[in-house]
């Protein structure tokens, strides 16, 4: 995306400690008359995936009456894919899955249809929904990410929430790779996927410290970031059983539910 973009842009992200556990969200917004305001915030108790959600939201509000072209960049495919394509046979069902549960997160995606019905309602007010891969050195990508890991994690943000000019803002965030479209569903390698072994758990290393996750998000918030951690995931008890020694673990932790070879 050019400099010169006169329309708005949101860049949003989500982390979490635990997937359920402390969260935080981060969201940078460009406005049309050249400034940029930098906004987050924190959830003690929450997951990835709702952090995720919230980040566009809490921007999305603080744009509702601007008028003119409105792109939103984030690397949640939870959150594109939710909002452009689910959403629309969940709200049909009454909010259901196709396999007639609860859809999860219900509060956030009625807030977040809302207001992209609000939008709709003025012909020049289309939003533009772009996907980037996270961690791939997209600047507004790797700013929501440290904004919102530091309200995770109770610490300040590196230099701050930034609200000014874009001439002086530090971060390149229109600096934008051409291809952002929102990658489609390889119906082949869903399947494989689906029918694929799961594994029994995630395990990490981190200065020294041993611990098990059920999840990969868990094991992700973990790790990421830390210099000389390590992160596997596992099988079965005796795979683990392996990385332990490998890894110089004594006394690992548990796996629960584990499975024998």
């Amino acid at each position: 995306m050019p400099q010169d973009f006169s329309g708005t842009l949101i860049v949003g992200d989500g982390a979490c400690s635990g997937n359920p556990g402390p969260g935080g969200w981060g969201a940078i917004v460009c406005l049309p008359d050249g400034t940029v305001e930098e906004m987050g915030g924190r959830n003690p108790s929450t997951t990835n995936n709702r952090m995720e959600m919230v980040a566009i939201l809490q921007a999305l509000q603080n744009v509702r009456e601007i008028r003119g072209p409105l792109e939103v960049v984030t690397d949640s495919l939870y959150v594109l894919r939710g909002i452009t394509q689910w959403v629309f046979g969940w709200k049909k069902r009454d909010w259901k899955t196709a396999e007639g549960k609860e859809v999860l997160n219900v509060d956030l995606w009625q807030a977040l249809l809302f207001e992209v019905g609000h939008r709709r309602r003025h012909e020049d007010a289309a939003i533009r929904w772009s996907y980037v891969k996270g961690h791939s050195g997209v600047p507004g990508n790797e700013r929501t990410d440290e904004i919102a890991v530091a309200f995770s994690q109770s610490k300040p943000v590196p230099h701050g929430l930034y609200h000014g000019p874009l001439l002086r803002y530090f971060v390149a965030v229109h600096d934008l790779p051409e291809a952002r479209d929102i990658p489609e569903v390889d119906p082949e390698s869903w399947l494989k996927r689906k029918n694929a072994p799961k594994p029994v758990a995630y395990l990490s290393l981190v200065n020294g410290e041993a611990q098990v996750h059920s999840d990969w998000k868990s094991c992700e918030s973990r790790v990421k970031g830390r210099p000389g951690a390590k992160f596997k995931k596992v099988m079965n008890a005796g795979e683990a059983s392996t990385i332990w020694k490998e890894w110089g673990v004594r006394q690992p932790p548990e796996l629960p539910n584990s499975r024998k070879e």
